[in-house]
């Protein structure tokens, strides 16, 4: 299978793991230092210094994991139905990335940069939204396998009214 081929179905799985949702094996795809970011402004420059929708790092994505599960979670009342649809697939070696990086997690050290459109379709409490947004996924990768560093999800409507997001995008 072809590097490419392989990106694609790690995305592809990736969303059928947030459709589901399993949040459990889905967290297992980052890395122990991986972030999900959901900037709340356009061409948001980093998520230190100004407000996001969202900004985890793995234990944060844990604990809301362990949050959705939870048998006396409101999240439970509810179910949570999702549909992903990913396009436009691209991707770009990153030529900063230091391959002897010793917690680079991978045999060869790449680090790919990856970015996609995805729509992604929410039904729950009985209403259903549509989230449309370029994906930006910063992979480490030993051959065709992958781990997570960062997820960037920037919103085409980053700085409207976003209702509560009861899942990942």
């Amino acid at each position: 299978m072809n590097q490419r081929q392989a990106v694609e179905d790690f995305l592809y799985h990736e969303a059928s793991l947030l459709d589901r949702p399993d949040l459990d094996t889905w967290v297992s795809l980052f890395t122990e230092d991986g972030r999900y970011w959901m900037p709340a402004a356009e061409d948001q420059a980093d998520p230190i210094n100004h407000i996001s929708h969202v900004y985890d790092d793995r234990v944060m994505m844990e604990i809301r994991r362990r949050n959705f599960v939870h048998p006396r979670a409101s999240s439970k009342d509810w179910p949570v139905r999702c549909s992903h649809l990913i396009g436009n697939i691209r991707i770009h070696i990153d030529p900063s990335a230091d391959s002897s990086a010793p917690d680079s997690g991978s045999a060869t050290g790449d680090v790919l940069t990856v970015t996609s459109n995805q729509h992604v379709v929410v039904w729950y409490r009985d209403e259903q939204r549509v989230y449309a947004y370029r994906g930006t996924h910063r992979l480490l990768c030993a051959g065709n396998q992958f781990a997570i560093r960062e997820k960037r999800v920037d919103l085409i409507n980053p700085d409207a009214p976003q209702r509560s997001l009861i899942i990942y995008l």
